[in-house]
């Protein structure tokens, strides 16, 4: 076996954008009853949907401790998903955006994965050992080179372009919970190092009801090097209006490293989904939360037709070519997350 080459940093390093060609897309299998108020066993019929639809555009590769192999291969098999692999990698929770190694590009040709400390969204929810050593487990399981770094960041609190372009907010990488001891221009300089990339765009806050203290990803998505979808809420009422529109404002000043304007598409808020009896009342639904995979976009939805209709034919003018589907995200929004938060891409070698 080849050695692993060591490392590479900074301007060596390209973040290759979503749409860009994928050998696979990872996630971490559910398998706490604790969670999902109850709904283990339908959020698992959710699972089996979404891995037919990734299989279909590449490898599905799945974290999930070894005793939980046997059922996830039989539940996969009978839902006729034969394009999976299964790793030893025991997990604390699902969300493989946020603890997964981040795949980056070589100056060289080849993959690197970084890997940045993971915390639960600022200590929110015990125990996150496992989770954080997902992204070092993914890198030696690829035997690929893996960049250390000692700052937290989970990968839906940023979004790139794959031209040098990062999103984020401020309400996640600037929390006390996350780094108090970095400043902005610190945070970002780390980005770089980390990524190779040249610009950082800062945001204000997430939408309302969002554990993560405010990811991009459930706001604003890239959908070619020049052009985002941005959530909009139009109903001056609603705990998002505010936020959003603060969000938005600042968006029309979204310019590439090259000094490119960045057009941005609104892209509507689904109705308010309610919990009753839970953590959350307001629950942080939104259609920004897919996943590009090879020629396929997999949006969340939420039983809302009018609103899924709309949101789904938006994304379809944003992707004339690619097949635009929707995956009811329901249950998957009890735990704060969608379609995006639990999947992470492998870029092609």
């Amino acid at each position: 076996m080849n050695s692993i080459p060591d490392p590479l940093q900074g301007d060596s390093l390209r973040w290759p954008a979503e749409w860009e060609a994928q050998d696979a897309v990872w996630i971490s299998w559910p398998h706490r009853a604790d969670l999902w108020q109850g709904g283990l066993a339908e959020l698992l019929e959710r699972y089996a949907e979404l891995a037919a639809a990734i299989a279909a555009e590449a490898e599905l590769r799945i974290n999930a401790a070894a005793e939980l192999h046997e059922g996830i291969g039989r539940l996969l098999t009978a839902r006729g998903v034969r394009r999976f692999r299964l790793y030893d990698h025991a997990t604390d929770d699902v969300w493989c955006r946020d603890h997964g190694g981040i795949f980056t590009r070589r100056a060289d040709g080849g993959l690197q994965v970084a890997d940045w400390e993971f915390n639960a969204w600022g200590g929110k929810f015990a125990p996150w050992d496992k989770d954080n050593e997902i992204a070092r487990r993914m890198a030696d399981a690829l035997h690929l080179p893996r960049l250390k770094s000692r700052m937290l960041l989970e990968g839906g609190a940023i979004e790139g372009n794959g031209a040098g372009l990062l999103l984020t907010t401020e309400a996640v990488l600037l929390n006390p919970n996350r780094n108090p001891g970095m400043s902005k221009r610190e945070v970002e300089t780390e980005l770089h190092r980390m990524l190779g990339t040249q610009s950082v765009f800062w945001l204000g806050q997430g939408i309302e009801g969002d554990d993560t203290d405010g990811h991009i990803d459930d706001m604003v998505r890239f959908v070619s090097e020049q052009a985002v979808v941005a959530i909009t809420e139009l109903d001056p009422h609603s705990p998002h209006y505010r936020r959003l529109a603060e969000n938005n404002e600042r968006l029309q000043d979204l310019r590439t490293p090259d000094g490119h304007r960045v057009e941005v598409v609104p892209l509507p808020m689904p109705e308010p989904l309610v919990a009753r009896d839970w953590r959350l009342e307001q629950l942080p639904a939104s259609y920004a939360n897919f996943l590009i995979c090879n020629s396929s976009v997999i949006v969340p939805v939420f039983a809302q037709p009018k609103a899924d209709d709309r949101a789904l034919g938006i994304l379809r003018e944003c992707f004339p070519k690619h097949r635009v589907r929707g995956i009811d995200a329901r249950r998957l929004v009890i735990e704060g997350g969608a379609i995006h938060c639990i999947t992470q891409q492998q870029p092609r070698a």
